[in-house]
C-alpha cells in the first residue's frame, strides 16, 4: 500500500485522498508531499472529478505536520527544497477550482492543521484537536496557517494559539465555525462523502464559478466582489448546463449536467 491512497467514487466524480502513514500519525515526509502534489495535478486535469475529500488513515491523527525525524539533520538546502514542495502542495489545495472537504479524523497539528484549513471546509470527529505548535520547535507556520487561522477565530484567540503552541479542541473549533460538522469516528468519512455527493450532482461549472467568486471576492471591497461575481455568473449563462437546468426543472426531472467548463 502506498503512503497516499486514492479512491474514486461515483464513476470518478469524487476523489478520496487518504494520508496513509498512521504509524507516525500521518506526518508529512518528502515522499508523501510528492505523492499528494502529483495527485493534485491529476485532479486539476481530470474533468470527471467534481469534489475532493482529504482524510488520514487510522483513528489517531489526520496529520501532525512535517516528519521531524526525516528533517533531523537536514541541511538548510535540503530543508528549503522540501519546504518548497510543501508550499506547492498546500497552494494547489487552497487554489483548487474543485471543492475540497477536509475530513479530520484526529490530531491536525502544524502542517496538518494548515492542510485541513487549506480545504474549503472541515468535518471533524469530536475528539479532533487543532494546533500550530511550530513556535515550540523554533519556527512559525510556513504553509498558510498564520493567514488561515485568523479567518476563522477571533484575532486574539488565533494569536494565542500560534504564540503558545497550544491545541484547540473540536468543540471550540466548531463553535467558531472552523469546523462545519462534528461527527462520530464511524461516520466521519461517510458524512463527508454524502456532502461531496450533493455537490457532485450540481453543475461542475456552476460549482467552480461559485467557489471562485466566493474565494476571491470575499477579501475584496463589496462592489469589486460583486463585479467579479457577475463575471463568474456570465460564464454560467452561456454554458449548456444553464439550459439543461432550466429544462430539467420544467420537465420535473434531475438535470444531466456535463463535465466541461
Amino acid at each position: 500500500m502506498g503512503i497516499l491512497l486514492e479512491e474514486k467514487l461515483d464513476d470518478g466524480k469524487i476523489s478520496v485522498l487518504t494520508l496513509n502513514r498512521p504509524e507516525v500519525m500521518n506526518a508529512f515526509n518528502t515522499a508523501l508531499g510528492g505523492e499528494l502534489n502529483s495527485a493534485m495535478d491529476a485532479i486539476y486535469d481530470d474533468s470527471l472529478i467534481r469534489v475532493v475529500v482529504i482524510t488520514g488513515a487510522g483513528d489517531r491523527a489526520f496529520c501532525t505536520g512535517g516528519d521531524l525525524k526525516e528533517r533531523n539533520g537536514m541541511t538548510p538546502e535540503q530543508w528549503a527544497r522540501q519546504h518548497r514542495l510543501f508550499e506547492e502542495v498546500h497552494r494547489k489545495i487552497r487554489q483548487c477550482p474543485k471543492p475540497v472537504i477536509s475530513a479530520v479524523n484526529g490530531y491536525a497539528l502544524g502542517g496538518g492543521c494548515e492542510l485541513a484549513l487549506s480545504g474549503d471546509f472541515v468535518y471533524a470527529v469530536k475528539t479532533a484537536r487543532f494546533g500550530l505548535p511550530e513556535v515550540t520547535r523554533g519556527i512559525i507556520p510556513g504553509v498558510g496557517g498564520t493567514q488561515t487561522l485568523g479567518r476563522f477565530l477571533p484575532r486574539g484567540r488565533a494569536l494565542e494559539l500560534m504564540l503558545t503552541g497550544c491545541h484547540l479542541d473540536a468543540e471550540e473549533a466548531y463553535a467558531h465555525g472552523l469546523v462545519n460538522r462534528l461527527c462520530e469516528p464511524t461516520t466521519l468519512l461517510e458524512e463527508a462523502i454524502t456532502t461531496a455527493r450533493l455537490i457532485s450532482k450540481n453543475s461542475p461549472l456552476a460549482v467552480r464559478m461559485a467557489k471562485k467568486a466566493f474565494r476571491l471576492g470575499i477579501d475584496m471591497p463589496l462592489e469589486e466582489g460583486v463585479e467579479l461575481a457577475l463575471e463568474c455568473y456570465n460564464r454560467t449563462v452561456t454554458h449548456p448546463d444553464r439550459e439543461e437546468g432550466v429544462r430539467a426543472f420544467n420537465e420535473k426531472r434531475q438535470p444531466n449536467f456535463v463535465d466541461i467548463y
